[in-house]
């Protein structure tokens, strides 16, 4: 059984289960659901597919209805964890389904059986479901869910505990709105205790629970100042960094926390100098081995974290780049360090994965690769160990800058160009520096980056069916392969001076026509750095003879032109969106904008074809033609962007609807639980109230009876009173005696301690006086000894004053040999001045001839083109002459037939 009939299937049953609830329907509907559970989840979470989203979303309306029985909402939750595997699938359940609102409700409604497996698993799925990912207090049952994680997490359920905190360090991260309506509950002071007390515990796993949370509260409060302090900081960075290397589930977690930690200027300034950090951080890097894309991604993240930081930006500079100096020299472990020394291999290893695999580690590798290298090559000197980890990382570098086929997929072609992207901006950090330069200049050839030029041309021309495309969006293949061409671009020109036949080639590529593209998309940019690279390759192409300007102001004209348009109908489709659509015209339209590219794209070939076939067209004729077809390309076009903007309108409105009804729906099921608790309580009011009433009559009787026991024990009291009285005048009269004794007793006590401790001061002086008589005897005889040492290094304190003499002679004759050094260094120096000015007059006619070359051979091959069409018309003229001649001697022979 395929795909679609299973899903089919699952649909008839869930529309069969809403309309009759009963126990079979509830069995085949769930078994169903286990059937479902065995396929691949992305086949039920891909976008833009209608049955598999209805499925979906009817099993999300089934678990939060409080009719469906517990069995198959259990069966629902295990299907929707299993979906929710990535990030892109958990941001879809999350946004799309509203699946956190369910889960909330589940939660909501099970909160008084806390010891339930169904409640247990909708706390892990909705902890998956919310890491990394910002909840609003929008949503239903907030605040209800934060008062049952308070409540449970100060319970002593040890199984609740860890879910219940798993999640608030979730909802608390980068959660201002959260953060602030946790401080203002009442009982925050006790829970802020209970996770203080959970520091102890000895699960690390909620030991980082409980860390992430009192992170996001209290980093900012006396509180958050006292844990996170000098003298507790070092245990906690220990923590982190073991449970990190250790690679257990809550690695990712400990990441965030670091990565929390380290947004405080003081914990960062810890961290510096904590003493285990380039012990740690090697450990970490050795994680990039493993392969888990994951972890190594977390890795990565943490460590561009860490760049960000100035200070330890420098550390991390030592670690990576120091240790790898080694493995250059030896192709095997040399003893217990040997992890070490292969921490910065390891970031190479990340580059040579594919690019289906991990991507996004990939990327990560770089941008950590880019920080670092403009780190250690901004320093005063370049060490030799960062020279030699350079020569390791540019055949990979390099590598990775082929293998572009403009056949492959656009997904495929946009990854590979980002990632050329990232491969030339790093090259580009090798370049600033001398030294590195010329590694670079001596690995990359003119061949390899006109080849690369070229396939990115290609790829960003043939994007668009149009000469000058509309700006599209910064995510799309044009954009993409425009920025790639432009780094590449400005790494040719950058190293036009140090490779052979670089020079050539750049000026080449920047007379190409097709390269108006990428440079109008770029000038037209909102990105700094965009528009820089694209004035200053301009700088350099505008001088050149056969630079296309006046077609790349008309492109920059339309992209402007066209941003202006688009900023115009924004404000039309917003008002748009009130109006829900049916979901039947979704694939009419897509249909429709599909035969407008094909017929659009055949017209345009058409007319191309038929141009080219034609010999000597009529300018009247052509002209025709060219109007006719602009006048049909302006048509399609306009109906194109009016059926574009129905359609974004109809599926914006589309989900709008889906996630009304189905907050109804929750709504609609709170308030008939809410009915029922109301005629509950209304039946227990009632009930109380008899019993009030029975209550009441026997409060009456015993209140008489109070009355009259309220007066005898008034007539003793009085009696009572006139006893107290005397007792106090014979308790006055002994407090007196009393405190006469106690003063005499304390008198009698000082004066024994006085006694005491005079008797134990004349004997310890009697003591000093026996010491100090000794100490005077030694005393006498070492300033005799002294006397005699002192009179032997004057001796030989003169006999040192002559050798300084001595040398004081041999040093005025090195001094005056330096001298005539440094007099024939500036001799050589002013040689070579002049030897350079020589040089740069060489390179500038060097530069000169090169551009004067690549015009004549454009002036070349316009030159051949014309000689073909001049030959072409010389067989023509000469095949009518040989006609006319053939029919004139023709009709002379038929003249002289006629006269005889």
């Amino acid at each position: 059984m395929d795909m679609t009939t299973r899903l089919k299937c699952l649909l008839m049953a869930i529309q069969q289960y809403k309309e009759n609830r009963t126990a079979t329907n509830a069995t085949k509907l769930q078994k169903q659901v286990e059937e479902v559970s065995t396929l691949p989840s992305e086949q039920l979470l891909t976008p833009g597919q209608a049955l598999p989203a209805e499925c979906v979303s009817g099993l999300v309306d089934l678990a939060g209805n409080p009719n469906t029985s517990p069995a198959l909402t259990s069966c629902i939750v295990s299907l929707l964890e299993q979906l929710a595997c990535d990030e892109a699938s958990r941001e879809m359940l999350h946004s799309s389904f509203s699946l956190t609102n369910t889960l909330a409700f589940i939660i909501h409604s099970h909160s008084a059986t806390p010891g339930e497996p169904l409640l247990l698993q909708c706390l892990r799925v909705l902890q998956k479901l919310t890491y990394n990912t910002r909840v609003f207090q929008s949503i239903n049952y907030f605040h209800e869910l934060i008062t049952f994680l308070m409540t449970n997490i100060q319970s002593h359920n040890d199984e609740l505990i860890t879910p219940c905190l798993g999640l608030m360090a979730n909802l608390c991260r980068d959660n201002h709105s959260v953060q602030s309506h946790i401080r203002s509950l009442d009982n925050v002071k006790a829970f802020y205790r209970t996770l203080i007390n959970f520091l102890a515990h000895n699960n690390l796993t909620v030991v980082v629970f409980t860390l992430s949370i009192l992170a996001s509260l209290t980093m900012n409060e006396k509180v958050g100042e006292k844990l996170f302090d000098a003298k507790n900081i070092h245990q906690t960075f220990q923590l982190v960094f073991n449970l990190i290397v250790t690679g257990t589930d809550t690695c990712k977690y400990a990441v965030d926390l670091l990565v929390d930690l380290l947004k405080n200027s003081k914990i960062a300034d810890y961290l510096s100098r904590y003493k285990h950090f380039s012990v740690c951080v090697s450990k970490v890097l050795g994680l990039l081995h493993s392969k888990d894309p994951e972890s190594a991604a977390k890795v990565l993240e943490l460590l561009l974290s860490m760049c960000r930081i100035s200070g330890l930006r420098s550390l991390l500079c030592d670690v990576v780049f120091k240790p790898a100096a080694p493995k250059l020299r030896a192709g095997r472990r040399q003893g217990p360090d040997a992890d070490v020394k292969e921490s910065g291999v390891a970031l190479v290893q990340c580059l040579s994965s594919s690019v289906d695999q991990a991507e996004a580690r990939t990327l990560q590798a770089l941008q950590l690769l880019h920080e670092l290298l403009e780190e250690a090559l901004g320093a005063d000197s370049v060490a030799a160990c960062v020279l030699s980890y350079v020569e390791m990382l540019l055949p990979v570098l390099l590598d990775l800058l082929r293998g572009l086929d403009s056949a492959e997929g656009d997904a495929r072609l946009k990854k590979h160009c980002t990632r050329i992207t990232h491969v030339t901006s790093l090259l580009l950090v090798l370049c600033a520096e001398d030294s590195t330069r010329t590694v670079v200049s001596r690995q990359v050839s003119a061949q390899l980056c006109l080849s690369q030029v070229e396939d990115l041309l290609s790829c960003c021309h043939n994007n668009s069916p149009l000469t000058c495309p509309a700006p599209q969006s910064d995510n799309s293949l044009s954009q993409v392969s425009s920025e790639a061409l432009l780094k590449t671009l400005e790494l040719m020109s950058k190293l036009r001076q140090q490779v052979e036949d670089m020079v050539t080639s750049f000026y080449k590529m920047l007379q190409d026509p097709r390269i108006v593209t990428p440079l109008s998309l770029a000038m037209t940019s909102h990105h700094r750095e965009s528009v820089q690279t694209a004035l200053s390759l301009l700088f350099e192409a505008t001088p050149l003879p056969e630079f296309p300007a006046l077609i790349l102001g008309e492109c920059i004209a339309a992209n402007n032109a066209y941003r202006q348009r688009e900023a115009e109908l924004s404000v039309k489709r917003v008002a748009v969106q009130e109006f829900p659509p049916t979901r039947t015209n979704g694939s009419l339209l897509d249909a429709s904008i599909g035969s407008i590219h094909k017929t659009v794209n055949g017209l345009a070939d058409k007319m191309l074809n038929g141009l080219a076939l034609q010999e000597k067209p009529k300018d009247s004729l052509v002209s025709e033609v060219i109007n006719v077809y602009e006048q049909k390309l302006s048509a399609f076009e306009s109906k194109e962007s009016r059926l574009q903007d129905l359609l974004e309108a109809k599926a914006l409105a589309l989900s709008q609807a889906d996630r009304l009804i189905s907050q109804f729906r929750m709504q609609q099921a709170q308030a008939e639980s809410e009915a029922r608790k109301l005629g509950g309580l209304l039946k227990e009011g009632e009930r109380r109230r008899e019993e009030l009433q029975c209550n009441l009559g026997n409060q009456v009787l015993e209140v008489e009876r109070c009355k009259s026991d309220i007066e005898e024990l008034l007539k003793h009291n009085a009696r009572l009173q006139q006893d107290s009285e005397e007792h106090q005048t014979l308790k006055g009269a002994y407090n007196t005696l009393l405190n006469r004794l106690n003063e005499s007793e304390r008198l009698l006590k000082e004066l024994q301690a006085a006694h005491i401790s005079l008797t134990k001061q004349n004997d310890t002086l009697k003591k000093n006086h026996e010491t100090l008589q000794l100490q005077n005897d030694r005393t006498v005889a070492l300033v005799e000894e002294r006397d005699e040492e002192i009179k032997s290094l004057h001796l030989n304190l003169q006999q040192k004053d002559s050798d300084i003499a001595g040398l004081r002679s041999e040093l005025r004759a090195e001094e005056q040999k330096l001298k005539e050094k440094e007099q024939e260094r500036r001799d050589l120096e002013e040689t070579v001045d002049v030897l350079r000015k020589e040089l740069d007059k060489t390179q500038q006619a060097r530069k000169d001839a090169s551009i004067k070359v690549s015009t004549l051979e454009q002036q070349k091959s316009q030159l051949e083109v014309k000689l073909k069409q001049k030959e072409d018309e010389l067989n023509k003229h000469s095949s009518m002459i040989a006609m006319i001649h053939s029919l004139s001697s023709g009709k002379m022979k038929n003249e002289s037939n006629v006269s005889l």
